[in-house]
């Protein structure tokens, strides 16, 4: 078969053969060749996709943990044997609750010895104030037998010293008994350590020792229990990337899912975003904070969440593909339709009784896949296009129409 372009120039050949005159032979071929371009584009069809009222969402999308708003650790402030354990996994607690005790004997046995040196702090008191007694009636007597002669004065100022020395003898004794109380008070609070409990009202979540393991406090003080004060309300830390936390304010709506319920989502709000910096392999994230309810406690500490932050949201706008927005036919179809090109402006492609169009538009909110139409030059159903083809097949697979510029 031959092919329409090759007919062409066999006519043009036949012209030429018959000697007319090379202006008009020569405008013939450019007429067929015309006909020819425009027979080719005849061939061309446009996707087209209707106007839509909808919703457009801008969002964060972001992955993180969920954690319990307040966590307590529960460690010890003296080292020993573990002797019981009162708490375990899941047990419900109560402030000042007892969770484990660590073997007190060693410092039982402090505090009895502290006893006993306050008390023989307390006996050198009381025969100290005895001997405070004695040389003050022994100075006052000598006082009163100076002024007669018959006591010299080297007497009296021996009393004299005997009685401040007995007065700061007991002023020594007082001084050592309080020592001697401070170092009970130590000793008993360090026994009261030896009891383990609960400063809040929670669940442990985490037990890390069991009876008869050895627990060393030295500078660093070994976490015994973790205790969750409040299971009914949890929190997601969410890592934001450097270039979505600028969008993250708090009071934010927020969605969330995990994967052990993967058909329910959970609503949420943002609490807090964190300006500390999070750096993991040249990587920086943020932690945006988002409060949500576990009434039913089906939220356990630890459970990877997959979090949509709402940053923006507009309800039955319309909007068009963004791919329409990109959409460009080319110059022959601009020049056809009369389209003026502008940088600035931003315009969409109609096909109207057939033919393409070319409208300006105002846009909005813009969700990454929708974008909203603001200015009304678009009607809900109109036929935006957003890609073109042919006949043959090429090009997109939608709503298509065929192009009317052809012969």
């Amino acid at each position: 078969m031959i092919s329409r372009k090759a007919k062409v120039s066999r006519f043009a050949a036949a012209l030429t053969r018959a000697r007319w005159p090379a202006a008009i032979a020569l405008l013939a071929v450019l007429v067929l060749l015309a006909g020819f371009s425009l027979f080719g584009r005849s061939r061309a069809t446009f996707t087209t996709v209707p106007v839509a009222k909808t919703d457009l969402v801008r969002a964060i999308t972001a992955t993180g943990s969920v954690n319990p708003v307040v966590t307590v650790q529960v460690g010890t402030y003296v080292s020993g044997p573990v002797q019981t354990l009162h708490c375990d996994f899941n047990t419900e607690v109560e402030p000042g609750q007892l969770c484990a005790t660590i073997d007190p004997r060693p410092y039982q046995e402090t505090v009895d010895q502290a006893k006993a040196e306050l008390a023989t702090a307390q006996a050198q008191l009381d025969k100290d104030q005895a001997s405070l007694a004695y040389a003050k009636i022994n100075y006052d007597r000598d006082r009163g037998l100076r002024d007669t002669g018959v006591v010299s004065q080297d007497t009296l100022d021996s009393d004299r010293s005997s009685f401040d020395q007995a007065t700061s003898q007991v002023k020594l004794d007082r001084a050592a008994i309080a020592q001697r109380k401070a170092a009970l008070e130590a000793a008993q609070i360090n026994l009261n350590y030896t009891n383990i409990v609960s400063p809040v009202k929670g669940t442990v979540v985490s037990r890390n020792v069991d009876v008869g393991q050895t627990v060393a406090a030295s500078f660093q003080t070994p976490t015994l229990f973790l205790i969750a004060r409040d299971l009914t309300k949890m929190q997601v830390d969410t890592n934001v990337s450097e270039s979505d936390v600028g969008l993250a304010q708090v009071g934010q709506k927020a969605s969330f899912t995990v994967e052990s319920y993967p058909g329910r989502t959970f609503a949420g709000k943002v609490v807090q975003v964190r300006r500390a910096p999070i750096t993991v392999q040249n990587v920086v994230t943020y932690d945006v904070v988002v409060g949500v309810d576990n009434p039913d406690k089906l939220l356990f500490p630890g459970m990877t969440a997959n979090v949509r932050i709402i940053v923006e949201e507009h309800n039955g706008v319309t909007a068009v593909p963004s791919r329409a927005l990109r959409f460009d036919p080319g110059p022959d179809y601009a020049r056809q339709s009369g389209a003026v090109a502008d940088a600035k402006q931003r315009h969409v492609w109609l096909l109207r009784d057939g033919h393409p169009l070319q409208i300006a538009v105002s846009t909005g909110l813009d969700d990454g896949t929708n974008v909203e139409i603001t200015s009304d030059a678009l009607a809900p159903g109109a036929l935006v296009i957003v890609g073109m083809g042919d006949r043959r097949g090429r090009g997109s697979a939608a709503s298509s129409s065929q192009s009317p510029f052809r012969f």
